[in-house]
Parts: C-alpha cells; structure tokens; sequence
C-alpha cells in the first residue's frame, strides 16, 4: 500500500529531497485538500532546517493513510521525476485522477470520524479465527486511575485516555468492563474476576487496558505512598490469564495496553542532529511516575488420550508505554500521547493490518517527537502470538 511504500523510503527522501521540491508538494498537497492550512504551516514554520521541513512533511502525509501517500506519490512524480526513480516508488496516478475530498474521507482519513471500513484481512490465510458470534462475545479490560489518596499525584487528562480507549473498543465491538481508581489489590481482584468472565468462552480475543502512575514492573494504586507502597505487579496478568488459570482463553489473543512509568530516568540521550527543536516548543507534559510454576512434568510415555500438554503462556502481546526505567508522558488536556497515537493508527490502519503491526506503526509515531529530554518510546513486550491478529473493525 501506499502509506507502506512512503514510510519505506522515508529516511532517503528527507535525505535528498531538495527545498523546491519540497515548496512544490506542499502547495499541491494544500490544493488538493491533503494537508491543511494549519499543517502546511506547521512545516515551514516550525522547522528552520530543509531536512527537518521534510521529515514534518512526509510523517504529515504517512499519518493520514493510503490515500493522502498515493497523491504524495504522484505529485513527486510530477515534480521531480528523478528523485521519484532514485527513491525506487511505484507509478501512482497524478493527484488529480487518484483522489478526490470526498473519497478520502470515505476512506476514514483525519477529518473524518469514521473508521475505515474493509475486510481485507478476511481474505488472508493462516490467522486467528474471527466469526461474527465470537464477535457478539468480545470483552475488554479498562482500568483507569485518576484520583490518588495523595492529589499531588492525580492523572490530569486520563478521563480523556479512558474516554478514548472505550470508544475505540467499543467500535470494534468488545464489550468494556470498566473500573476507576482502583487500589493495587483491587486491581489485582478485577484481573481475576474478568478471568472468569462468562462471555470468555465464546470471544475470540480479549483487550486488557490498564493506565495509572507506574515503577518497574508495577502499576501503582491510588493508595500509594512511599512508606506504604500500594502497587500491582504487571506479571499477575499473565499469571491471572495463562492457559492454567484461564482455560477459556486457550489460543485466543490477549492484548494487553499498560501506560504507566516504568522508573524515573528521561528516554533521551543527547545527540547532535542540527538546529529545528528548541525548548520553548517542547510542550507542556507531565509523566505517569512518583518523584512462575510450571506444569505438572508429564513423562514421554504419557497413555491417557485425554490428557495433553498446553504452553502455559501463549498468544500474549503487550505494548508498555515506555522503555525500562523510564517515563511515559500525558498531556494534561488530551491525554496520554501512546493513547492519541493508539486511537490515530488504529482508526486509519486496522482494517488491514495486524496488531503487531499497528504496534509497529504507534511505535514510528514517537520516533521523531520533539520532545527533548522527554523522549519516550513504548515497548511491544512478551510476543507471544502465533499468527497474525486482525480486529475486523468492519466485520
């Protein structure tokens, strides 16, 4: 797809596309509805540096799908020919024949509410099974703490996290089990009540969202203090969920979303890469911190047909908000940036591509953020799915 095939030469165009060029595609990407006023501003006005205009330009267009990278495509065809033969790109139709307004926002891009609406995936082979009855049965997790014991530490901007991850699973049609404000142990009892759920044994996947201040493997309770540390061990998902404690997931997906600190170091290191991010366009965010047994050993000689060995940990995948001891960063009028990016890629991309490749794509959004010190990059973690994951937002 096109959105793949701009992200693909994306290092070499920034490298090489020349100021003209760059001036061109902007005009033509404004005329054509792709970028707005506000956006192609944004690239000239607040990057000083040519490279820096064009990796702004560039994440613009890939962020907005398919359809804006086809026209971007075509119109760096018409602009430099050369530039678009040395960069390898296919021959995507001229703008004006390859997309109108109106057809880009059929197709879901930014501006539009609505999902994209597809059943690509449906058509690929070899992946977890989706039916429309497993469908009516899908349950999600969503546990949101705000308000602690201690107001110092209250989550400016979570009721926005947690108002956009319930519209999100709700449009593909999980049903949310909601909990605010819970204690580590609390949280820890709604995990294992939701591990009994009786919807499990029909769904073919479960979401588990939990978003709070966070340590090294633990998210923090709303009773947290130093001298009485109240915290959820990360582990007890996997161990409330795996194959032993919750049969009724057995080779079904569980998807597990945890923005929350993992330590208190920045998720930066200064490097030289020229002028453009200065520390008065940094803006203002805040940080999600404060300041197994195994299987029975069955023998090779095992007779009974009735018994049979499982992985006891399988078909997980998890994506944490940031890199060991470091903090994650939420903005207090729009939430968490991992939530933002989460809701942006998933609307735009889920309908053909797999969940560790959404995760992939939420992971590019930060690569470039500027952010100075305050660099965050989330982590896809405990993989352990064995075949792609499609949600079927349109199923």
């Amino acid at each position: 797809m096109a959105g793949k095939e701009l992200f693909r030469v994306r290092v070499d165009f920034i490298k090489t596309v020349p100021q003209a060029v760059i001036d061109d595609l902007l005009g033509d990407l404004l005329a054509l509805k792709v970028l707005n006023n506000e956006e192609k501003d944004s690239v000239t006005e607040d990057n000083h540096s040519r490279a820096n205009k064009a990796r702004s330009l560039i994440d613009f267009v890939i962020k907005k799908g398919d359809v804006a990278s086809a026209v971007m495509i075509g119109q760096l065809k018409i602009r430099d020919a050369s530039l678009h033969t040395n960069l390898g790109l296919s021959s995507w139709l001229p703008a004006q024949t390859a997309v109108s307004l109106v057809s880009m926002k059929e197709q879901g891009l930014p501006g539009s509410s609505n999902l994209i609406s597809s059943t690509k995936a449906s058509q690929k082979e070899n992946i977890y099974p989706v039916t429309d009855q497993s469908m009516k049965s899908r349950m999600a997790l969503l546990i949101t703490n705000m308000k602690f014991d201690n107001k110092d530490l209250n989550r400016a901007g979570a009721d926005k996290d947690e108002e956009n991850m319930e519209t999100l699973l709700k449009s593909w049609k999980y049903d949310v089990v909601k909990h605010r404000d819970l204690s580590g142990q609390e949280i820890d009892k709604a995990v294992k009540e939701f591990s009994r759920h009786v919807n499990l044994p029909q769904t073919d996947s479960v979401f588990v969202v939990i978003m709070s201040h966070g340590i090294m493997g633990a998210v923090l309770g709303v009773h947290w203090k130093e001298a009485e540390p109240d915290m959820f061990p990360i582990d007890n998902i996997y161990k409330h969920l795996n194959t032993r404690n919750c049969q009724a997931l057995l080779n079904k997906p569980k998807v597990i979303i945890i923005q929350a600190c993992r330590g208190g170091e920045k998720g930066a290191v200064l490097v030289s890469d020229g002028p453009g991010v200065t520390r008065d366009r940094i803006p203002p965010l805040v940080c999600d911190t404060e300041h197994q047994a195994s299987l029975p050993g069955f023998t090779d000689d095992v007779m009974d047909d009735a018994l049979h060995l499982a992985h006891k940990e399988k078909d997980f995948i998890t994506l944490l908000s940031c890199t060991p001891d470091t903090v994650s960063c939420r903005d207090p009028n729009k939430g968490s940036l991992l939530i933002q990016f989460i809701v942006e890629v998933f609307k735009t991309s889920a309908h053909e591509d797999h969940i560790e490749d959404l995760f992939r794509m939420v992971l590019y959004r930060f690569e470039d953020l500027p952010l100075g010190c305050r660099r965050q990059m989330p982590t896809k973690d405990r993989c352990t799915l064995t075949k792609p994951f499609y949600l079927f937002p349109s199923h």
